[in-house]
């Protein structure tokens, strides 16, 4: 029987894809080692969204080559769909399956690849190694087109998850014993705008609360302008989607996101995050932002930490801008040297971390409904699980609590993590 080996980059669509490969291939009775381990066929599942995330997946790729040079290489993915000539010229690459064909990969692994792919494959319910949470995607592409980015190139516009197959697999994940659900998109927020007649986020998340699901609901990024009143009254008022979201910035100052190609202004984000908070208790808002984009003077990036200093956010993701051949910000002219943005990337990161750990501080002495995901093991002092708002809190406990929610008081943040104990 063939050892199988999977690797993931990116976004928690990838990993949700991965597990969709993982799941056909079991139900075929194929094995699963980890992936430095040796394998005869590995499956590396690439990322595209910045250079650096091509380099690794070209490391990967040659890395399984050395440990076992006999052994099927697959690459599927993002990178794999943009730049497949790239891939298929890296040594020991035998396969590179587009991302609307990864249903195939049973049968290129078996090595009598046919035309059509059943049905009910594309069906299957992935299991997930975390255990407690699982991905579920429910929108895939995208059609914004961001001046800077790759990925609707890769992944081709926007498309749903109907609305009645999106709850029979949430039920089913509840079945099989998840205790959260993040629904996963490239574009979440334009959920439904495909499906005839349209629908929306904020209809998919009432269907899905009036069902009676038992677990909790949490989203995946979320784009600015995609909140409405609806939306945010839901998210503040439900018993199952969680207090947390992530919404991407990308930068402060409004000459370099209308350079993006980003449809709002910073001050239309400010007021966005303080009536978030407003209206929703104790929420943590995650916000992503890109440094070093071309043109980005001294005084756009000053006017970015300005704006983000001023946000009550939880934390901070700082990408680094990555020139992607085929967007029109490759070509743009003051591309920003390499120096610089490590530099204003540092500065961001720092900010971010204070951020975070301010957040953190606001719930010492409270009591937070914690899901505890990993096992004590010998090298861990403490369980660790996440808060409905993403706070990650360890906590010195006794006997079996993995894949339950207790209640937790945090007793202290140190080295920028909280820890608690159980009520």
């Amino acid at each position: 029987m063939k050892k199988i080996a999977i690797t993931t980059l990116g976004c928690k669509v990838n990993k949700y894809d991965s597990a969709v490969i993982q799941k056909l291939l079991e139900r075929a009775e194929f094995s699963f080692v980890p992936f430095d381990q040796q394998a005869d066929v590995y499956i590396v599942n690439t990322c595209t969204v910045t250079k650096r995330a091509d380099y690794q997946s070209r490391q990967l790729i040659r890395r399984f080559h050395r440990l076992n040079p006999d052994a099927l290489i697959i690459v599927t993915g993002c990178y794999a769909q943009r730049a497949p000539q790239e891939i298929k010229d890296i040594p020991g690459v035998n396969r590179i399956v587009g991302i609307e064909e990864k249903e195939r990969i049973l049968d290129f692994v078996n090595g009598s690849p046919r035309k059509e792919v059943p049905l009910e494959i594309t069906n299957d319910i992935p299991a997930f190694p975390e255990h407690t949470r699982a991905f579920l995607k429910v929108q895939d592409g995208c059609d914004s087109y961001c001046s800077y980015c790759v990925v609707p190139y890769a992944r081709g516009r926007s498309r749903s998850l109907g609305k009645e197959e999106t709850i029979k697999r949430i039920s089913k994940l509840v079945d099989m014993g998840y205790k959260e659900i993040v629904l996963a998109g490239i574009h979440l927020g334009s959920y439904g705008l495909d499906i005839k007649p349209p629908s929306s986020l904020t209809n998919l998340l009432r269907s899905i609360e009036d069902e009676g699901i038992s677990c909790r609901i949490r989203l995946s990024s979320v784009e600015p302008t995609e909140f409405d009143d609806g939306l945010i009254d839901l998210v503040s008022s439900s018993p199952i989607i969680c207090n947390h979201l992530h919404i991407p910035l990308q930068s402060g100052d409004d000459e370099v996101l209308k350079r993006m190609n980003r449809h709002y202004t910073s001050n239309f984000f400010k007021k966005l995050v303080k009536k978030l908070v407003s209206a929703i208790p104790d929420l943590n808002i995650g916000v992503d932002v890109i440094v070093g984009f071309p043109g980005e003077s001294h005084e756009n990036f000053i006017n970015t930490v300005s704006v983000i200093e001023e946000l009550p956010i939880g934390y901070l993701h700082v990408f680094p801008y990555s020139r992607r051949p085929g967007t029109p910000a490759a070509d743009f002219p003051d591309q920003v040297d390499s120096k610089t943005i490590k530099k204003r990337g540092k500065i961001l990161r720092d900010l971010g971390s204070r951020k975070r750990e301010e957040f953190y501080r606001r719930f010492l002495g409270k009591r937070l409904s914690v899901l505890f995901e990993s096992k004590r093991n010998v090298d861990m002092k403490y369980l660790k699980g996440f808060s409905r708002n993403y706070i990650p809190v360890f906590v010195d406990a006794e006997g079996d609590v993995v894949n339950k929610e207790l209640p937790v008081i945090v007793t202290k943040v140190e080295d920028g993590k909280a820890v608690g104990t159980l009520v």
